[in-house]
């Protein structure tokens, strides 16, 4: 097998599909490259490609377009391509960059700073010009305006040339050249420089449209801070945040953005992880939790210990995932991709048939015809028909990911809203993952009497159902008084003294082997027991003090998060590895069909059951023991976290764990789809109505060139407001 390199592109100056079809196609040609995948929105383009085939030289290739092509390095940090500088020094590459980047400019600046401003500026001054002289001087009127419609058709052409030596011969710069031309043999010279203005501004407010959806997306870089302080023997000094390492220690104050991923060593505070998760609420964060990069520190000082370099935290992932999946097309969009191809030319045929047919057959006014053809020409530019689906994917794909919605590409996007069964596994998806105090029985002491020795005892364990009882502690304020002799003993609970007196804090089982326990204390630990809680019993000196039941507890939006589900038309069942007990006890509470006590092969086979009975079956879960149920699904969901496992093993992920994320990823896909298809009607609905219309003389050039530049920037403003889509809030 021939080894092969995968290499990433920024291309600047991509503001239509068309950009993007010239693209790719030029690309493909290059010797040694076998796959190629652009992004007009993300401004990206993905190669596969041999090894004798350079980098270097395929953005030379794209160079010769007229765009700007960066090579993006492992570390993700876009370097100029020696190509460029090569081509700089002979000033032949650069030139045509300057006339084309598809006149764009650096995507950095303003846009009326840009080469294609500057160049619909001095257009619309060259018409302005032509139009004076053709009131002073009408004689050379017919020049004036032909000299005005070159200032800005040159360029056009040039471009036209490019993409047609390099397989694009049926690009919109093709039918806008010929139009242009053919107006002016047939005396229609004003016209054609007034149809290359309103090309030009056209071009110019697609590339605003898009430009909003690009920024979405580099606005999530910007929101990791470049400077950290770090902590190092014992002292703190700024440090660039890309040069932090593993295991390195901030210190993070109040008001600060956290530099990133990283696990709290000390601290407790409020952190608003709106810019990761969307979570519109600040979350209070204690020793032991995560932290994410880009989320903004709001009380107290903490001391974090850093987790993922700056390239793999979580905002990182995070635009690398959407970038990545603004790549994979949707089905809509591969067949209207498909449709195009033959689209086009199958416009210039008709276009053809309609300037010569009618003149041939009937005798009608050659000029009349030629002029009709011309306009058919303008009208039929596929522009606004092929960027309706991809323009909106990017839209969609970035207001989601803002939600801390990730769904890898467009196909993922399209299928979500299609779902009829979502079955979701129980812990770290119905419920938190972390068991929680549920109710505390005194017996010879005080309830907070009973927790505070608890603690006291459980003071330092990992244990789950001790985190559970110091974090209830906390919350109440008890003070665990300090415990001395503490061990745990194997499989059956621990030891200790506090303030001189025995404890033993355990499973009932091992508690009765210390102490007799009560008819009614039975009792209550088995009602415990059906609700599918954990118990420990505090004995105290041989004497029962109270007992403690702990649960892993429905997140606080589960049944609201099902019952949106529901709402959406889509059926749900718990699918989970739990004691058949515990999974009935949670599933009445959330009022789901459950099958318990399943091996992950057992949930796999279930999947595979449901699609077989016809079912689009979603599977969520924690992206890991899930693994081969999140497979064998439709769509694979992981749940919570930002993990590595969460983002890469799943076709989705829910970044903040909500179960109502579910259903909003469901809105957000319908939503979409709903979009795509006003933007398809609108393409296509404009340019039957301007056929019609030029056909029986009604309009012209003019309204032909607004028949496409316009609905172009109608569609692509259209997907826009996917943008500000913000889902559905629990409560609401």
């Amino acid at each position: 097998m021939t080894a092969s390199l995968t290499t990433r592109f920024r291309i600047e100056g991509m503001d239509c599909a068309g950009c993007a079809t010239k693209v790719d196609r030029a690309t493909r040609r290059i010797s040694g490259v076998s796959e190629v995948s652009v992004s007009v929105v993300a401004g990206m383009m993905t190669v596969d490609h041999d090894l004798d085939t350079a980098p270097d030289d395929i953005a030379g290739k794209v160079k010769s377009l007229g765009y700007t092509a960066t090579i993006i390095g492992e570390d993700s940090a876009p370097r100029e391509s020696a190509s460029h500088q090569e081509h700089t020094r002979d000033g032949s590459t650069d030139e045509l960059a300057g006339m084309h980047r598809h006149d764009h400019g650096s995507e950095d600046g303003s846009w009326w700073r840009s080469d294609k401003a500057r160049l619909a500026a001095l257009s619309a001054v060259a018409v302005v010009i032509a139009f004076v002289i053709a009131q002073l001087l009408p004689q050379f009127g017919q020049w004036a305006y032909v000299a005005a419609m070159l200032v800005g058709l040159v360029p056009i052409v040039r471009r036209a040339y490019g993409g047609a030596i390099n397989g694009s011969p049926f690009s919109i710069e093709t039918l806008m050249s010929i139009a242009a031309i053919g107006a002016v043999f047939i005396n229609a010279a004003q016209e054609a420089a007034i149809v290359v203005l309103l090309f030009l501004i056209g071009e110019l407010l697609e590339g605003v449209a898009t430009g909003r959806a690009r920024a979405s997306i580099k606005a999530l870089a910007t929101l990791v801070p470049k400077v950290a302080l770090r902590e190092r023997d014992g002292q703190t000094r700024d440090v660039s945040a890309e040069a932090l390492a593993l295991d390195d220690i901030i210190l993070v104050r109040p008001g600060d953005r956290i530099a990133a991923d990283g696990v709290i060593l000390s601290g407790q505070s409020a952190i608003d992880e709106a810019p990761v998760t969307g979570e519109s609420v600040p979350r209070q964060k204690q020793v032991g939790d995560k932290v994410f990069a880009g989320t903004i520190n709001h009380d107290a000082a903490l001391r974090v210990r850093v987790t993922a370099a700056a390239a793999d935290n979580t905002i990182a992932r995070i635009v690398a995932l959407v970038e990545h999946a603004q790549e994979s097309k949707a089905p809509t969009e591969r067949f209207i991709d498909r449709f195009s191809r033959y689209y086009t030319p199958g416009v210039m045929i008709v276009a053809a048939l309609i300037a010569t047919v009618p003149p041939l057959v009937t005798g009608a006014g050659w000029d009349e015809w030629i002029y009709k053809g011309l306009a058919i020409l303008l009208i039929g530019c596929p522009c606004a028909l092929v960027i309706s689906t991809p323009a909106a994917v990017a839209a969609a794909l970035s207001a989601g990911a803002r939600q801390g919605l990730l769904m890898k590409g467009g196909a993922v996007l399209e299928q979500v809203g299609s779902i009829t069964m979502v079955a979701l596994d129980k812990t770290g998806t119905l419920t938190a993952g972390k068991p929680k105090v549920t109710d505390i029985v005194a017996g010879s002491r005080s309830a907070e009497d009973v927790l505070g020795l608890a603690a006291a005892l459980e003071t330092g364990s990992s244990h789950p159902l001790a985190k559970a009882i110091l974090a209830e502690a906390s919350a109440r304020g008890v003070a665990p008084a300090p415990a001395s002799n503490a061990r745990a003993i194997g499989g059956k609970g621990v030891v200790g003294t506090v303030d001189g007196i025995d404890l033993f804090l355990g499973s009932p089982r091992a508690a009765r082997e210390r102490v007799q326990l009560s008819a009614g204390l039975d009792q209550q630990i088995s009602q415990f027991n059906d609700a599918g809680k954990s118990v420990s019993v505090l004995v105290e000196n041989d004497v029962v003090t109270g007992i403690i039941a702990m649960r892993d507890e429905p997140r606080s939006d589960a049944a609201e998060g099902l019952a949106a589900i529901g709402g959406l038309g889509a059926k749900t069942v718990m699918l989970t590895g739990d004691n058949a007990q515990t999974a009935r006890a949670i599933g009445a509470q959330l009022g789901i069909k459950v099958r318990a006590e399943l091996l992950p092969e057992d949930k796999q086979t279930i999947v595979g059951e449901l699609r077989a009975s016809g079912e689009m079956v979603a599977k969520v879960g924690d992206g890991i023991n899930d693994a081969p149920a999140l497979a064998a699904a439709d769509v694979g969901i992981a749940m919570g976290g930002g993990t590595d496992v969460a983002l890469e093993t799943a076709d989705a992920a829910v970044l903040h764990g909500r179960v109502l994320d579910i259903a909003n990823m469901m809105l957000l896909s319908r939503a979409t789809m709903a979009n795509i298809k006003q933007n398809i009607t609108v393409a296509l609905g404009l340019k039957a109505l301007f056929l019609v219309t030029t056909i029986v003389g009604i309009t012209g050039l003019w309204p032909a060139i607004l028949a496409d530049t316009g609905a172009t920037v109608l569609v692509t403003a259209n997907a826009m407001r996917l943008l500000g889509w913000r889902g559905r809030d629990a409560g609401q």
